[in-house]
């Protein structure tokens, strides 16, 4: 990718983990940029050797302690200049025409941040579509922030936001070992926001805890939403990954509606040591 006028007021900021099989498309789609900042969770495999091919990339090792700390570091501890961050994870990617439209919205300065739809492509083939939903991706740095709600971190930003035409491409090529163990973070976070207050009454909060088949419904929305029986394996693999979440999410719940249920009846109720020694 050539280098295009106002690309200079933006740095890319990646967050990495584990991330070998992911990192060097994403860096090769940030070459243009002058500056990139990785900040790496303590990468065991070859994440850092990935890194270190690219001339423009600083390389950042932080203790992982949530996303919003991460965030937080990443944007307020690592020498950023630029007026904007383009705020990335390593499985994402950026064509050259959504650059090109970013160099120009920095370039104007007239907004604060940009909302990006996502391209999703499973093993490199794209998807008719998915239901990733566009994210708050670019972000005046002097008016970002980080948060951190259930499944993923919330970057927010004070001002006027735009929506971007060029998508950002995701393509996760991480195993299914790897995924799982995401899922399953990601679901223990999301569970306590079924019941919260503000966001315990959103429609998909109230879906999932109301409708116990829930996670059948999601996979065939999400197999319809990639193509369906016209993207081949690639939509039934991307349907395959939505039901793992949701069912590992279902399963949380109902566990924790099975132990209130028990409580309730005060089955319980620990028993005795007295009581316990005399068991025959």
């Amino acid at each position: 990718m050539s280098r295009m006028e106002g690309l200079e007021r933006i740095t890319p900021i990646v967050l990495t983990f584990e991330e070998e099989a992911n990192l060097g498309r994403c860096l090769v789609s940030l070459e243009a940029f002058p500056r990139v900042v990785v900040v790496d969770s303590g990468s065991t495999d070859g994440t850092a050797e990935v890194a270190r091919r690219f001339r423009n990339v600083s390389w950042f090792v932080r203790r992982w302690d949530g996303f919003a700390g991460q965030w937080r570091f990443a944007l307020g501890e690592t020498g950023t200049g630029t007026p904007f961050v383009l705020a990335l994870d390593a499985d994402m990617s950026v064509p050259s025409e959504l650059a090109k439209e970013l160099a120009e919205l920095a370039e104007a300065d007239d907004a604060d941040g940009a909302v990006i739809p996502f391209e999703y492509r499973i093993q490199g083939a794209p998807l008719a579509g998915s239901l990733y939903p566009p994210q708050l991706r670019l972000l005046r740095l002097s008016r970002a922030r980080a948060g951190e709600k259930g499944h993923a971190h919330t970057l927010e930003v004070e001002g006027r936001v735009v929506r971007t035409r060029g998508r950002l491409v995701h393509d996760d090529r991480k195993g299914l070992e790897a995924f799982a163990r995401a899922q399953l973070g990601y679901s223990e976070r999301e569970l306590p926001l079924l019941f919260d207050p503000e966001t315990g009454r959103r429609l998909r909060s109230r879906l999932r805890r109301g409708f116990a088949f829930t996670p059948q419904i999601v996979w065939l929305l999400a197999w319809l939403m990639a193509g369906g029986p016209f993207r081949g394996a690639a939509a039934r693999r991307y349907a395959l990954e939505r039901l793992m979440y949701e069912s590992m999410l279902r399963w949380r719940l109902e566990d924790r509606l099975l132990k209130g249920r028990e409580h309730a009846r005060g089955l319980d109720t620990p028993v005795p040591a007295d009581v316990e020694s005399r068991r025959p």
